[in-house]
């Protein structure tokens, strides 16, 4: 690193750690700032979760397979690096949810399984006439006494009963988070819910006020359009363009970081092969046990050692159409608890992403992996398929092997934003202000799980950055 320049150490190259990489250096050039990035990954590729495998004409995402196209960090991102040309929205179309081997449309107007509209939500088979008339106590009943935290499901049960939680709502957020309803922390993943709530009263009418409206058919036929973007060759060519906007020299791939110490001029950080690394600031983008174990000499990071993390495992199976016998008109499915399946939701990807299969070819992408049901990510990739191909057979007539499959695990990659998560970040966030000035942490374990919650914590750690450069 240069002499008389304030040095940043980025800890972690996931999409966290190259936001404030790219942010950091744009900034540098463009004030003229006198600061020099370094961009420490321990394993030899960026990107993290991120990996896209192309195989055979098939566009097959290991991770993550898209954002939302409403949370624009992501957008302006890839505009930013020049690729959002290759931008793609994905297809609309029907979606289900599987209760007990039968799968049952998606009721029309649900917004994260909270009905906005009352016909579709009467006429769905999903739920028994007990469960509908349960549900309907919401448009009686009282707002929730004001709290600073609860658990999803506890919220969601008292406004709308068990059955609609566990058939609908369930299926779909813990899909999202890999994690309870009953220990997820409502504050952390979804306040609007909480605050619609207690704005409205009644979470149906709350929610259907504070939807947009949608536009007026004006009798021309267009192709609904997706809300969710990715990119035609894959996310993985997203990593591959930040990191090519990055200062020559900059990255250093796999080289591990096994401690931090505090100094009187900043930081060093001590690399596993005995290397060490000056810093006046260093942003932590890592995952909670890894932070916490870096600077373990430090009890401010304690909490993060209660703090949990789900193993997940996705499947990636590749046909030809004429494999596929019985086949069903949409892009996917959650499943139910309520069910006696393995996998958790399937992805018909050739109908959600039709860029993602050759003409003729089938790709359906299956999830695997929940709290407490986590021993199926550790089978071997036989095992796997075969449990998942016996799953899909319950709902669709497969009558040959896939051509190739792609298996994906994630050990503890997933982590747990329990009851008071975001009080216990907070509190970590006040010490280090005033115990290690200067070291600042984002990521998934932190503030949100999503490609563009991720990009939003890179943006706004920059910023805190140079805040704290700027008044040293």
């Amino acid at each position: 690193m240069s002499e008389g320049k304030q040095k940043v150490v980025i800890i972690g190259g996931g999409i966290t750690g190259l936001t404030a990489a790219y942010y950091l250096q744009k900034e540098a050039r463009e004030k003229g700032l006198p600061l020099e990035v370094k961009l420490i990954e321990a394993t030899h590729h960026l990107g993290g979760k991120i990996q896209t495998v192309v195989r055979d004409g098939f566009v097959i995402e290991r991770g993550p397979d898209s954002f939302l196209e409403r949370k624009q960090s992501a957008s302006r991102l890839a505009k930013e690096v020049g690729i959002s040309d290759s931008l793609v929205n994905n297809s609309a179309g029907k979606s289900y949810v599987l209760v007990k081997e039968r799968l049952y449309p998606m009721p029309g107007g649900a917004i994260m399984g909270i009905p906005t509209e009352i016909a579709p939500f009467i006429t769905t088979g999903l739920f028994s006439p007990l469960g509908k008339l349960r549900a309907a106590a919401d448009f009686i009943l009282p707002r929730s006494n004001p709290a600073k935290d609860q658990a999803l499901g506890m919220f969601f049960r008292r406004r709308l009963g068990d059955e609609v939680v566990e058939n609908l709502i369930e299926p779909l957020l813990s899909g999202i988070y890999a994690g309870d309803i009953d220990k997820l922390s409502l504050m952390s993943t979804f306040p609007q819910f909480y605050q619609v709530e207690q704005k409205y009263r009644s979470l149906v009418i709350g929610m259907k006020k504070s939807t947009p409206q949608k536009p007026k058919n004006t009798g021309e036929k267009k192709e609904p359009k997706g809300i969710f973007l990715t990119f035609k060759a894959g996310l993985q060519s997203f990593v591959a363009a930040i990191e090519e906007k990055l200062e020559p020299n900059s990255v250093m791939k796999g080289y591990t970081v096994r401690h931090i110490e505090k100094t009187e001029n900043g930081y060093e950080v001590k690399l596993l092969g005995g290397e060490t690394i000056h810093a006046d600031s260093v942003i932590m983008s890592v995952p909670h046990h890894v932070t916490q174990s870096i600077f373990s000499q430090y009890p401010l990071f304690d909490p993060f050692k209660e703090m949990s993390s789900t193993s997940v495992a996705n499947v990636a199976l590749a046909f030809s159409e004429e494999a596929i016998e019985k086949d069903i008109e949409g892009t996917g499915f959650v499943v139910s608890r309520n069910s006696d399946f393995t996998i958790t939701a399937c992805t018909w990807t050739h109908k959600k992403w039709p860029h993602s299969t050759p003409k003729g070819k089938v790709l359906l992408r299956c999830y695997v992996g929940r709290p407490g049901e986590e021993a199926v990510v550790d089978l071997s990739d036989e095992e796997i398929t075969k449990i998942v191909l016996d799953d899909l057979n319950k709902t669709m007539n497969i009558t040959m092997k896939p051509e190739f499959a792609v298996i994906s695990r994630w050990k503890d990659s997933m982590p747990q934003y329990t009851v008071g998560h975001k009080e216990r970040i907070e509190k970590v966030t006040s010490e280090l202000k005033s115990e290690l000035p200067g070291v600042f942490i984002a990521g998934s374990s932190y503030e949100g799980l999503g490609l563009p919650d991720c990009i939003d914590q890179g943006e706004d750690v920059v910023q805190k950055v140079l805040t704290f450069l700027q008044k040293n």
